[in-house]
């Protein structure tokens, strides 16, 4: 029964689903056919020369300045380079809040870990000694235009397994995440409140998988940990078969649309 239910499930989000690629997603990355000179698209007035569609895109300059943050975005930026400079605040603790939180996609759970335990843990894990070359080569760095005191940057770190990774013996393997999504948020005396990292941005770069944080070195180097989060993603079953459903569907439009135009 549950099986069938799934399948009715499946059969009748399907036509939404096709129905929304062709309608929102098409147009919104260009698949449309090249208007005449000053014609509209979106509602927007438009020469051959500029289809862009202004109302689409953020007003950065303003939006910071709304934010009304007693920070410039120079100052955020320098402190969460010093953070980083400082083992992501281990070799500094006054760096962070009492109510300072760690996040990754998995790591720290709903709510994160609090400062206290953050400090323990990475305090105690000696990344360096197993990758001795590691470069975790942060860059891009700016405010967050929508949230005060947030600074996002892009980490892609690279190292070489000399000394051992989560107790295994040195496998002289190297690794390469793809870019990785990380911030820093701060208040407004410039303690840090929270840290994120690990959000991988493009999976099939680099060669840990597609995987980020700890455990993407880890799977470079043939060490993987023994939990389902720490290995590259797998459609599931019911994804592959919402897909096929979803190309039937569309070959089936397809055919009609061939028929009508007869």
């Amino acid at each position: 029964e549950d099986t069938i239910s799934t399948m009715r499930y499946i059969f009748a989000t399907t036509g939404t689903f096709i129905a929304i690629i062709a309608t929102c997603v098409t147009p919104s990355l260009g698949f449309l056919s090249t208007p005449a000179s000053n014609s509209r698209v979106n509602g927007v007035l438009s020469s051959s020369d500029s289809l862009i569609d202004e109302s689409l895109f953020l007003n950065e300059e303003a939006a910071l300045s709304n934010l009304n943050f007693p920070l410039s975005e120079a100052k955020l930026i320098t402190n969460a380079k010093e953070f980083l400079s400082a083992n992501q605040g281990v070799e500094r603790p006054d760096l962070l809040a009492s109510e300072f939180s760690f996040m990754g996609p998995v790591v720290g759970g709903p709510s994160g870990l609090t400062r206290e335990a953050y400090l323990e843990a990475v305090g105690s894990f000696k990344i360096t000694e197993a990758f001795p070359d590691l470069n975790p080569r942060f860059h891009d760095f700016r405010a967050d235009k929508l949230d005060a005191g947030r600074v996002w940057f892009t980490c892609v770190a690279s190292g070489t397994d000399t000394g051992g990774f989560l107790g295994n013996k040195p496998t002289g393997k190297s690794f390469m995440t793809p870019p990785q999504a990380c911030s820093l948020k701060f208040n407004e005396e410039g303690k840090a409140i929270k840290y994120t990292i690990g959000h991988v941005m493009e999976r099939s770069l680099g060669n840990t998988g597609g995987l980020g944080g700890i455990f993407g070195p880890a799977y470079a180097i043939g060490k993987p940990l023994p939990i389902p989060e720490a290995q590259p993603y797998k459609m599931s079953k019911r994804f592959r078969l919402f897909n096929l459903l979803g190309r039937l569907a569309m070959k089936r439009k397809q055919k009609k649309d061939q028929t009508r135009s007869i």
